[in-house]
């Protein structure tokens, strides 16, 4: 059994005890507990035949991973998709059974059969799972069809499926049951793909608009009525970085939150039993209206549990050849300040050795992380607003470095394989003055080791 402790152990995100895992799955908050269900190749350190891993939590950070509650079948690998709490027994499993919708993806043995859409369930609370004796409940469509992901419309009195189809298409489906499902429409998400999520948020004149994303990032903001959804806004990125991937968000979260997760695909774990971890949780908010909507992703209240050690700095100037070093011995840090433009060209930071840098003649914001592969392609610089300051928030864990700008305005998730430094945290600037206001840092706690 692993001890948490290993070299390049992720010590407040998610990974799993040993070998591969990649999309989180099924989330749902249930009785208390935060339900985590995600992709993972029981058998080795890279991907493979998918199962699904299963975790939970009271908090959103200390994770206590289960039994895996769905194994590969005869129908195929156990691909990705979402869950409910049927409150109203409208499968006729039981009140308040919990159901997991899931890709059956295809045979190894038997190439030829095609990806359908299945359903377990639960009814102890997530203790054991069963599969739905009349798999599949959605048959083939097209292409490799997959990533259920399944809400409940209460204006409508609807159970609605997000689904993947291929390309750049999606589509709805609704049910009355969750047993048998009909086709409402196709949408088109460009240049986005697989995992779909659909989720409701109310904007700045508090009017329901509903989300409707995919794995890369890309999402469209709309109405949607129970029986199509209108997009209003272009399509935008909720993650600017290289380094996120099939997001979800929990369904049945309480007091109206809207939690997301998502695979930080693409770090290098060398020498690990483990491969590839989650990001830390974020709270979405809707900011705008209209066509102007557009997500905030702000790290959960509950990371607060986890400070230690806290620096304070009201004011600091930085200049050529007078940088500002923060001592600290820890790898894991929340830290957060203003930037004040003033006369400089730019701040450039050294993060445990990986270079961050915000230039204000580009008003782009740049990282180039170690030790990361190419598996969600290549992304722009992230712009950032062209305004007097900047307010910065960066998470340090032992592989990662998540921004937050603005107050979640803009976001950004970065792997990287750490290398040797003297000092955690530098602050440069080589052309004028850069003033940084309000610095604080904390260190963290491991989630492993409390």
């Amino acid at each position: 059994m692993s001890s948490y402790s290993e070299l390049h152990r992720p010590q407040f995100h998610f990974s799993a005890k040993k070998n591969w895992i990649n999309d989180p799955n099924g989330l749902v908050y249930h009785g208390g507990i935060w339900h985590l269900f995600f992709q993972h190749n029981t058998e080795a350190p890279t991907w493979g035949p998918m199962w699904w891993g299963h975790a939970v939590s009271n908090d959103l950070l200390h994770w206590r991973q289960l039994d895996h509650a769905l194994h590969p079948d005869e129908m195929g690998s156990m691909f990705s998709g979402s869950a409910v709490i049927d409150h109203h027994n409208a499968a006729g499993f039981g009140k308040d059974a919990m159901l997991l919708f899931y890709t059956a993806a295809g045979n190894h043995a038997t190439p030829a059969r095609p990806f359908v859409q299945c359903l377990a369930f639960s009814i102890d609370g997530g203790k054991t799972f069963t599969k739905f004796e009349h798999n599949p409940i959605v048959e083939w469509i097209r292409a490799e069809n997959r990533d259920p992901k399944v809400v409940w419309h209460a204006a409508s009195q609807k159970w609605v499926m997000a689904l993947y189809l291929e390309d750049e298409r999606y589509c709805l489906l609704t049910s009355p049951d969750l047993k048998e499902w009909s086709h409402l429409q196709d949408i088109v998400l460009p240049d986005t793909y697989e995992c779909p999520d659909f989720f409701s948020l109310v904007d700045e004149d508090g009017v329901d608009r509903w989300v409707f994303s995919g794995a890369g990032s890309g999402y469209l903001v709309g109405q949607f009525d129970g029986n199509e959804f209108v997009a209003e806004t272009e399509l935008q990125h909720y993650d600017n970085g290289p380094n996120n991937y099939a997001a979800q968000t929990w369904s049945n979260a309480p007091d109206g939150r809207c939690i997301q997760i998502s695979w930080m695909a693409g770090g290098l774990y060398p020498e690990m039993p483990f491969n590839q971890q989650l990001s830390i949780p974020v709270e979405l908010t809707l900011l705008g209206r209209g066509s102007d909507a557009r997500l905030a992703r702000r790290p959960v209240m509950e990371l607060s549990q986890l400070h230690g050690r806290k620096i304070e700095i009201d004011q600091k100037v930085i200049a050529n050849g007078s940088p500002f070093l923060v001592k600290t011995d820890s790898k894991l840090l929340d830290i957060s300040f203003r930037i004040a433009r003033n006369t400089s060209k730019g701040l450039y930071l050294l993060i445990r050795g990986q270079y961050l840098a915000f230039d204000w003649a580009e008003n782009t914001m740049t990282m180039t992380p170690s030790g990361t592969v190419k598996m969600v392609g290549d992304k722009p610089p992230v712009r950032i607003p062209d305004a007097p300051s900047l307010v910065v928030r960066i998470l340090v864990d032992v592989t990662s470095v998540e921004v937050f700008l603005n107050e979640g305005e803009i976001s950004a998730s970065y792997c990287f394989l750490p290398g040797g430094y003297e000092s955690a945290i530098e602050m440069h600037t080589y052309s004028g003055q850069q003033v940084v206001e309000n610095f604080e840092m904390h260190e963290l706690k491991s989630v492993w080791t409390e």
